[in-house]
């Protein structure tokens, strides 16, 4: 009777959900339905658990209204008093319990259907799919001949079961053989007024009907007092479970489908709360990983020093890592894969750094795919894009892609709003770069601050070219791993310079070939040289690309081409250097990349830029400009041999003069250079840089926390080396000094044992004085804004200036408060083309001029000759020719056009265009902390969009994407697809063939781009919106709970 029991009692749920008012009842039942209990006093229990059952009888006796609220848990049903509904119902029961012959029925009958998985009976149960059928049907009518019973709108009670009942039926109807005749047979029906009713309700409403009296008749055998008080209490324990329940799902398929997402929850919760992160076969990512890799970059293995490097101890522990390997080997993969587990299986951001703007966004290119298929964001940080702080996301995970110095400011970001504890992992490309310069002192800036104020941030470190590494470790707190794995064989040769086009044709035009050549000027002249001694044959090779890629060129640059390109591109060969626009090297590297270019004769910059391989490597000479090759350009350069995955062998070769000889037998078999902290050079300024965003973050604020975090760096872990005349707490104070005068810092009040005093002189040690510092707004703007503490007192002064007299009828003087400093040291005017172009200008903007402190008779006298004897700053005057040549470009938008009128390099033009827009940024985040210049804070917004895209309004919409730049976006912008979410919506192939020039690769991976930014701005607005929606907290009247409190 176990079973029985079992379902007994999951009736009794059924019926408690249908929620009638209080006057519903039934009245004598057609049959009799309860059990007779020989045994009554050993299976008492059972009893109890069936003693809700008669209230299948309680169908509706009349029509009444459904109480469908549900806020009120238990209908019209307000109380378990004795004169309640239940009460009403145990009465009832009194009655059939007075009725031998019905209890001698039922119990045949229980026995039979509840009792007995193989009984022949079939339980005939309305499905889901006859809820609506029996709602609507308006016309069934129920007539009997018991004067007592009356079945109306049966429909109704089915509609409102919960959603567990109506499950319960459907498997009570599988798990049934179909027998419906026979149960006909056996039962007992011997009232003309029951066959009445089998005639007119659908079939479906009579074996429910049926069935309901059927399980009605398992009910207790007495009218013990207890026996009710039991009744009531097990009703009112399962209505409040049954109350609780969902609302009823009118889908098989879709109830199908929430139990098995419902169990794969279940599954991802209890490997999540596991102490193993692996969610499936592939490095414990899922198998769709491995899918997409094969589909997205052909990648069916890993090379063995990949899987040993995935399967480390120290990379399943998490601990810090760095590994080396030679350029090509595959590094990149691994830090994939890593990145992938902390997005997928962790459920952590990851932070990834690279050295270059072209570098990252050829990363978020070859990401957004994957972002698309496995559920998280990949957002850009580079130039002037990327919103601080980073939007905070619920759900989906960001992998933010970034360049050393927005890499920077992202994690000064999490350190001040107090999420730096969300970055699970950060990856750096290129980590010798540590060693050089003041991005160098960026880089470790960032990978310091990590260490110190997060210990569940794991740092992943990757490069090529690594000498030193112990030094690494011991900052990093990290394990090494090395492997001098090539995909091909490495070899190298010395030539004679003149065999060079012998040495070319030797590969060309089966194969790619780079040569690396000194300077920009060799770039060009080799180019043309190889292609005058090239037969005719090569212009047959892909003839029809080739001139696409003209035509395609000519297209961005509004009909202009550089005739040097118009001579070598018909031939296969091109030149790559700085002077072009980003434009024109995105088309030849896709070109060179399908193969279209197979020569390219570049400047050392490639090699650590984009992924542009080849079978041969040429170096024309050991030396970049006038400098002797170093060891690790050297190895970068001829890392571009023989690219893994892309060819099966490569080679280098290194062309040299006698007298070099001897340089380059040391460059080839001395070890690589080591790399040093660059926190002292260029006078401090990086240590003053580092000091001033501890102090505004709150990380270190007095002389002893900060001497301790300088310990942790990797100055303090190189200073017994660099550190020779002073020590580190000597720099230390120094810096701090500086940082006070310029008023970027304030001294606190010093706490010592003889009370508080004020001390301004060299402090002798850490133990006799603990004083502390603030930072003041101007600091806080300076370090906010990443602006260069040579210049921030500058940037105050100009900004404060242009408030006296800002002139906005043009943007030309806020152009000039937005270019870059540093640029202006670098520029060498031609005085001519200045005079021409100020004299051009309107009167309000040479009124701005004469502002900023630039007259016409100066420029004048400059460009006639005469000599000048009035001292004006000359900083002031490059930077106001710089903002001509910035005004006129985003007047007119072409490039060729200003580099003609300024007679200045396109690349170079560009170049400026680009450092505006990250400087406009950067003064924008610096006005924004600073009250008195709340006029900038808008002027600035639109300024920084319009020097970041520098074209046609309709086009800023498309140039958000990724990878789309103004002559791609022109090309979109005339086939129809003007927003992004045209884009977002493409398919692929259609804009191959819509779009000239556009390879496969390409169309995928700039729908997958416009997709993933589509994502993150519609997710950004619904986080939004939630916001807007949700109660405050400390909204008037509102208690938290104890659970909200913890």
């Amino acid at each position: 009777m176990d079973e029985g029991g079992s379902r007994i009692r999951r009736r009794v749920c059924v019926r408690k959900r249908s929620r009638r008012s209080r006057g519903i009842l039934f009245a004598a039942p057609a049959v009799a339905e309860l059990v007779p209990r020989e045994e009554e006093e050993e299976e008492e229990e059972e009893e109890e658990m069936a003693a809700g059952s008669p209230r299948r009888k309680t169908g509706g006796a009349q029509p009444a209204e459904n109480n469908d609220s549900e806020e009120d848990m238990f209908g019209d049903y307000d109380s378990f008093a004795e004169n309640s509904f239940l009460a009403q119902v145990d009465d009832l029961e009194q009655k059939y319990m007075q009725l031998p012959e019905n209890r001698k029925h039922d119990t045949d009958f229980a026995t039979e259907n509840l009792c007995s998985e193989s009984s022949e009976q079939k339980l005939s149960i309305t499905t889901v799919g006859s809820f609506t059928e029996l709602k609507t049907d308006e016309h069934t009518k129920n007539q009997s001949g018991h004067e007592d019973v009356s079945v109306e709108r049966g429909a109704d009670l089915l509609y409102e079961f919960p959603s567990s009942q109506v499950l319960y039926f459907e498997n009570l109807q599988n798990s049934s053989n179909d027998s419906g005749n026979q149960s006909a047979k056996e039962r007992n029906w011997n009232t003309s007024s029951h066959k009445t009713t089998n005639e007119e309700l659908p079939h479906n409403s009579i074996e429910q009907f049926q069935q309901i009296d059927q399980a009605s008749s398992q009910v207790r055998t007495s009218s013990d007092v207890n026996r009710r008080k039991s009744l009531k209490d097990h009703l009112k324990r399962t209505m409040t479970g049954n109350a609780k329940a969902q609302t009823p799902i009118f889908s098989r398929t879709k109830q199908l489908k929430e139990t098995l997402l419902s169990e794969e929850i279940n599954v991802a919760k209890k490997t999540i709360e596991s102490s193993s992160d692996d969610l499936g076969p592939f490095y414990s990512l899922p198998s769709k990983v491995r899918d997409l890799y094969v589909q997205f970059k052909g990648i069916e293995k890993l090379y063995a020093w990949q899987h040993t490097c995935l399967t480390l101890n120290s990379v399943q522990e998490r601990k810090n890592l760095i590994y080396s390997l030679p350029t090509s080997g595959g590094k990149t993969l691994v830090a994939e894969i890593l990145m992938l587990q902390e997005l997928l299986c962790r459920h952590k951001d990851v932070l990834m750094i690279l050295p270059y703007v072209a570098i990252v966004q050829e990363k978020i290119s070859g990401l957004s795919s994957f972002g698309i298929e496995l559920g998280f964001f990949v957002e850009e940080y580079a130039g002037s894009k990327g919103k601080f702080p980073p939007i905070k996301r619920r759900e989906k995970k960001s992998l933010y892609i970034a360049t050393i110095e927005k890499g920077h400011s992202l994690v000064n970001s999490f350190i001040e709003t107090g999420r730096i504890s969300s970055l699970g992992l950060v990856v750096v490309d290129e980590l010798h770069m540590i060693g050089e310069g003041s991005r160098g002192a960026v880089l470790e800036m960032t990978l310091a601050k990590i260490l110190y104020t997060s210990k569940t941030t794991q740092i992943i470190g990757m490069s090529a070219t690594l000498n030193n590494v112990g030094d690494l470790q011991k900052f990093l707190q990290a394990e090494y791993y090395t492997d001098q794995f090539r995909p091909y064989s490495d070899t190298l040769k010395k030539m004679d310079p003149d065999h060079l086009v012998a040495l070319v044709t030797e590969v060309i035009p089966t194969y790619s070939c780079l040569v690396f050549c000194p300077t920009k000027k060799n770039c060009e002249n080799v180019a043309e040289m190889i292609c005058k001694f090239l037969s005719k044959e090569y212009l047959k090779h892909r003839e029809k690309e080739k001139q696409e890629l003209i035509k395609n060129l000519k297209n961005i640059n509004s009909g202009n081409l550089c005739p040097i390109l118009k001579r070598t591109i018909p031939l296969g060969i091109a030149y790559h250097h700085s002077g072009l626009t980003s434009d024109e090297k995105k088309l030849l590297e896709e070109a060179y990349s399908t193969g279209v270019l197979c020569l390219l004769t570049c400047t050392s910059t490639l090699a650590a830029g984009v992924n542009l391989p080849a079978r041969r490597v040429i170096l024309r000479a050991p030396y970049v400009a006038k400098e002797f090759l170093k060891r690790n350009q050297y190895k970068q350069m001829i890392g571009r041999a023989g690219r893994a995955g892309i060819d099966s062998t490569g080679e280098s070769i290194l062309i040299l003069q006698e007298k070099d000889k001897q340089q380059v037998l040391e460059l080839i078999s001395k070890p690589l250079e080591n790399c040093y902290s660059h926190l002292i050079q260029e006078s401090s300024k990086g240590i003053q840089t580092l000091f001033l965003s501890l102090i505004g973050l709150k990380i270190a604020t007095n002389l002893g926390d900060i001497y301790r975090f300088m310990s942790g760096t990797f100055l303090g872990v190189q200073q017994n080396i660099l550190l020779k005349e002073r020590s580190l707490q000597e720099i230390t104070v120094e810096s701090l000094r500086y940082l006070t005068e310029k008023e970027l810092l304030q001294k606190d009040t010093i706490l010592t044992e003889n009370g508080l005093i004020q001390k301004d002189v060299i402090y002798k040690s850490e133990e006799e004085f603990q004083y502390s510092f603030h930072i003041t707004k101007l600091g806080k703007a300076s370090f906010k804004g990443t602006i260069d503490l040579a210049y921030c007192d500058i940037l105050y002064k100009d900004l404060k200036k242009g408030l006296e007299g800002l002139v906005l009828e043009s943007f030309l003087h806020l152009i000039y408060l937005t270019t870059p400093y540093d640029m202006a040291s670098q520029c060498d005017p031609d005085w001519m083309i200045y005079f021409r172009q100020f004299n051009q200008l309107s009167p309000a903007e040479q009124n701005a001029a004469n502002l900023i402190g630039v007259s016409e008779n100066y420029i004048g006298k400059k460009a006639s000759g005469q000599a000048i004897k009035k001292k004006v700053d000359k900083n002031i005057i490059n930077r106001l020719y710089l903002s001509f040549v910035l005004y006129t470009l985003l007047k007119e938008t072409n490039i060729w056009s200003v580099s003609e009128k300024f007679n200045m390099p396109r690349g170079y033009i560009q170049n400026l265009l680009t450092a505006a827009a990250t400087f406009s940024s950067c003064v924008l985040h610096f006005c924004e902390e600073l009250e008195e210049f709340w006029v900038y804070k808008a002027l600035l917004v639109e300024l920084t969009k319009k020097l970041t895209y520098c074209v046609k309004a309709e086009l800023i919409p498309l140039m958000e994407v990724t990878g789309v730049l103004e002559g791609r976006a022109k090309q979109l912008y005339n086939a129809g697809y003007k927003s992004l979410t045209h884009l977002a919506n493409a398919n692929p192939e259609v804009l191959i063939k819509t779009i000239d020039h556009l390879s496969r690769r390409q169309a995928k991976q700039i729908v997958s781009s416009a997709k993933m930014l589509l994502h993150e701005k519609a997710d950004a607005l619904q986080e939004e919106v939630e916001e807007l929606m949700r109660l405050p907290s400390d909204f008037p009247g509102i208690v938290a709970s104890p659970i909200e409190k913890a």
